[in-house]
């Protein structure tokens, strides 16, 4: 079992919640299991891309992945024809300053909220080693449908990615505060 990561509250200039953080190991093994687990095991879950100034990715896997790689501090996801992505996790052969700017400086879970404080996303996001996007995985929400569209009613089951990452990679159990947001509507 994951010995349990201290949750950071993030709060609005007026004192209201805004995010709840676990910030993850950075070592290229766990990155490597923690990715290997998402993309092997619940790719048909996942939205993911990076969250960068001016741009929002979202996109869905393809299908299963044809390969999933660690090379020289590299993880490689490959669909074939779907396309691939690259994420730096551990040490390559590039120069020292590039290896730091390219490695992963943050890897949190965060719990987004509402303007009551109660939760509304659930994510996974990833930084390099100047605070640049790198990635972002966006779990299953019960107040989206599969189709990205809004849900008529809330469907806590969408939780259980969340709850098995939060479990397994912080040490956390779920809360019973997932269930307390009322969605986007």
């Amino acid at each position: 079992m994951m010995a349990k990561i201290a949750k950071i509250e993030e709060r609005h200039e007026d004192g209201r919640l805004k995010t709840e953080i676990w910030a993850l190991p950075l070592d290229e093994d766990f990155l490597e299991t923690l990715f290997r687990d998402l993309f092997e095991n619940h790719w048909a879950e996942l939205t993911f891309g990076p969250m960068i100034q001016g741009g929002a990715y979202e996109l869905r896997c393809p299908g299963p992945p044809k390969s999933i790689n660690v090379g020289d501090g590299y993880f490689t996801v490959h669909w074939g024809r779907g396309g691939h992505f690259h994420l730096c996790i551990g040490e390559s052969r590039a120069e020292p300053e590039i290896v730091a700017h390219r490695r992963p400086g943050k890897c949190e879970l965060v719990r987004g909220m509402d303007k009551h404080g109660d939760p509304v996303t659930w994510s996974l996001r990833v930084e390099n080693g100047k605070g640049e996007s790198t990635l972002s995985i966006y779990f299953p929400n019960p107040f989206l449908t599969d189709e990205d569209g809004l849900a008529d009613t809330p469907d806590w089951s969408r939780l259980a990615l969340w709850h098995h990452t939060l479990k397994t990679y912080a040490g956390h159990d779920p809360d019973g505060r997932d269930t307390l947001g009322k969605g986007f509507r």
